[in-house]
């Protein structure tokens, strides 16, 4: 089926400080981390980190970036001796993918430590390589036993606080890391290519916010080079390369990566773009998006060009993974009786009930880069989610869902729950027929965390269609609320190997659990 879019070992700690203690290293200044300068003149370098993505049982892909035409040769290894390791050929870097590149990994041993180094050779010299840089992940189990915990959040370097060097950056990327998850889900806003970043910003209480800036985030992006830019902001931060050195990632995309509240076909009316076809805006942050991240179904070799997939991490979990930008309708009030196109577009939905069908596993998280029961607005009259105010039966964008909800039931899908980011605050909704408009679906949960490195917001309205009960909210009380006045949010997930039970915990940055629910496996609803 084709899915185009409408734009063109050892104990884990243990191990995981002494190939992270080599990675921090690499992240130093060349003249502090590099052999002498007359030696290793003229060779490559991976200034930018390593990372893994789509980490399975088996697979995997790792990324890099150089700073020249390069041959990418990635080693792995039990150890982070690597005594005994297997290599790998990958490609030939160059300005074609703005030197980045991205290697797969297969055949690798289920549940275990994988510790990997990336060097960059001369592509005429293969004598020449620069330093190797250092990384682990941890496979998926094979087993149901072994249990499986990851991380979740989005929104990074929005609304104007970027790279604050006067705070130690995003220092709540190595509060992450310390937790040890064994993956992370980014559920979208990667990057704000519509946002500037100025040097300094005033806060209300007269303290001064400073920013890490650079030439491609001083306008808005429209070309390819200022997409790139874009995505090299964030690997200017020390504590984001040490947590993809250690954290293997799940990406996914939302609007921010383009540029606010966009959709398919839409001709811009802001003074701020000289290109006013959001089509090219999409395309050129598309391609930038494939080349920043190590991402399965963008991958040259074997991906068929979407962001929407299943990654499958073990027994307990299938992460379905959702594109709600690329197929979407325009925004509009929402009121229409009849919406086939929606926010997934047919085939997306075709495909995630066929994948939800075939699921096998324990719990099924539904990855979606926008809430379904939270109203969220653009403009005066249209609405940008699911949800659009309306109390009653589904109309416009709903339909889908609804569609979906009654597709879950009726098929007595098992273990299903909701993860998103987007709104910038953190809370859990429990949505329930009794209490809905709408009542031909099982109970789930839906858990909103983030941002991660942007302007908070207060909290929205909820639309009672699908019933939703919020049990739990964080929120700041006035938009745009700095990092500095307020803390950012992620939220965990621990899935229990012997019982199968399923926690979820909403966290603030500073170590502190908001709110802690406890899901029960085998169940259509909860």
């Amino acid at each position: 089926m084709s899915y185009r879019s409408r734009i063109p070992s050892p104990d884990r700690r243990t191990v995981l400080g002494g190939s992270l203690a080599a990675a921090a290293a690499l992240s130093l200044p060349v003249a502090v981390t590099a052999a002498p300068a007359f030696a290793l003149s003229g060779r490559p370098r991976a200034g930018w980190g390593v990372q893994v993505g789509d980490v399975t049982a088996s697979s995997a892909l790792v990324w890099v970036r150089s700073d020249r035409p390069a041959r990418m040769i990635v080693e792995t290894s039990a150890t982070e001796s690597f005594r005994r390791s297997r290599t790998w050929h990958g490609p030939l870097v160059g300005a074609g993918t703005d030197f980045t590149g991205t290697t797969p990994l297969y055949g690798l041993p289920a549940g275990e430590q994988v510790h990997y180094r990336v060097t960059l050779a001369d592509p005429d010299d293969p004598r020449r390589t620069g330093e190797p840089v250092y990384g682990t992940f941890r496979t998926a189990p094979a087993r149901r036993r072994d249990g499986v915990r990851f991380l979740w959040s989005g929104d990074i370097a929005g609304q104007g606080w970027g790279i604050n060097p006067d705070i130690g950056g995003y220092r709540v990327y190595d509060e992450m890391r310390r937790l040890d998850p064994d993956f992370f889900l980014c559920s979208g806003d990667n990057i704000y290519a519509d946002g500037v970043i100025e040097p300094s910003v005033t806060l209300p209480d007269g303290r001064i916010w400073r920013n890490i800036t650079t030439e491609e985030k001083a306008k808005v992006a429209e070309t390819l080079a200022e997409y790139r830019g874009n995505f090299r902001y964030n690997l200017l931060d020390d504590n984001l390369k040490r947590f993809n050195a250690q954290v293997p990632s799940i990406i996914q995309w939302d609007d921010h990566e383009v540029r606010n509240n966009w959709y398919p076909g839409q001709i811009l009316d802001d003074a701020r773009y000289t290109e006013k076809n959001v089509d090219v805006l999409a395309a050129h942050s598309m391609r930038a998006f494939r080349e920043y991240f190590p991402v399965s179904t963008l991958h040259e070799s074997s991906g068929d060009g979407r962001v929407h997939r299943v990654v499958r991490h073990g027994p307990l979990l299938d992460v379905f993974v959702l594109d709600m930008r690329s197929f979407r309708n325009a925004n509009s009030p929402g009121r229409q009786p009849d919406d086939t196109t929606g926010i997934l577009g047919a085939e997306q939905l075709r495909w995630l009930e066929r994948e939800l069908s075939r699921s096998s596993a324990v719990w099924k998280v539904i990855a979606a880069d926008m809430p379904l029961g939270l109203v969220v607005t653009d403009g005066a009259t249209d609405f940008e989610a699911v949800a659009q105010g309306d109390p009653g039966a589904p109309l416009g964008r709903e339909l889908q869902i609804a569609e979906l909800l009654r597709f879950i039931k009726h098929h007595r899908i098992t273990g299903t729950l909701w993860l998103t980011a987007d709104v910038h605050y953190t809370s859990a909704q429990h949505y329930a027929p009794e209490r809905a408009a709408f009542k031909d679906f099982a109970p789930f949960w839906e858990f909103v965390s983030g941002p991660l490195a942007a302007g908070g917001f207060p909290a929205n309205a909820l639309d009672s269609t699908f019933g939703p009960d919020q049990v739990f909210v964080r929120a700041p009380d006035r938009a745009n609320v700095s990092p500095m006045e307020s803390p950012q949010f992620f939220g965990e997930v621990d899935i229990d190997g012997g019982n199968g039970e399923l926690t979820v915990r909403l966290r603030a940055q500073g170590g502190s659990v908001l709110f802690t629910k406890v899901l029960q496996p085998g169940r259509v609803g909860q």
